[in-house]
């Protein structure tokens, strides 16, 4: 049976502060020698704890005048690594991957259909002309970005946080491969932004059948431009230390 080592007990003591809401996102935590004695252990091992806490995302340790431990508020950067470390460790497969985003993103479209707001269609056609804007003028690596962006922004308006940051895990990954492909082809899907305004048209409608039949068709597309270069679809892709829209 394992035994909880005591730094491991004051990390479990500060996330049930921030259960509780006695700690919120952005608070400081008191000064080190302050808090050591707070939760009676040894500086030693509280700085286990802090480092811990932070390499889990739950604290961001800043060195200076105005340093100290912080509450982070938050974000996807943390699930995207573990989801890049469970492909490298072979947990989960690039396929199962593929197909797991496919599913996603078909609740999303029911989800984005029911609840989604004009303020959030209007940033997806702002999306749509950055996307048009950079293939007229053959920012194909910068077109990338607009696609992140656009699942990212489709996934924020289901009004589903926890949905938000799955889309976001799964479309960070897969956004290596088709950047990967287009960095060493230079070629990029054909009329993306007239099927994006298609999928956009339907998603205002609410025609959650339409939009999802374009949406898929449209994933399907992809995946199988993918496929035609076993290199872009490769684990090492997945795990290169490149993020889409960054020249190489």
């Amino acid at each position: 049976m394992h035994t909880r080592r005591t730094f491991e007990e004051i990390c479990e003591r500060i996330r049930e502060q921030l259960a509780l809401g006695v700690l919120k996102p952005g608070d400081k935590l008191p000064a080190e020698r302050e808090l050591a004695q707070q939760l009676g252990v040894s500086r030693n091992v509280l700085r286990e704890a802090l480092r811990s806490l932070e390499m889990a995302g739950v604290l961001r340790l800043q060195k200076g005048v105005k340093g100290g431990a912080f509450i982070q508020q938050g974000d996807t950067r943390r699930m995207n690594e573990v989801m890049r470390d469970m492909l490298s460790l072979g947990t989960i497969s690039v396929r199962e991957l593929s197909e797991a985003r496919v599913h996603v993103l078909d609740l999303v479209v029911q989800l984005a259909c029911a609840n989604a707001r004009r303020a959030d269609l209007d940033a997806l056609e702002a999306n749509i002309e950055r996307t048009e804007l950079a293939t007229r003028e053959g920012r194909l690596l910068d077109r990338v970005e607009c696609s992140r962006e656009f699942y990212k922004l489709l996934a924020a308006s289901t009004g589903n946080k926890v949905i938000a940051m799955i889309v976001d895990s799964v479309t960070e990954i897969h956004m290596r491969f088709v950047y990967a492909k287009v960095a060493s082809s230079g070629v990029a899907m054909a009329r993306l932004a007239e099927k994006r305004r298609q999928f956009l048209a339907a998603l205002s409608e609410r025609d959650v059948a339409l939009a999802s039949r374009l949406l898929r068709s449209h994933l399907e597309s992809v995946q199988r431009m993918l496929e035609q270069d076993p290199g872009a679809m490769s684990l090492h892709v997945a795990l290169a230390d490149v993020q889409p829209g960054m020249r190489r």
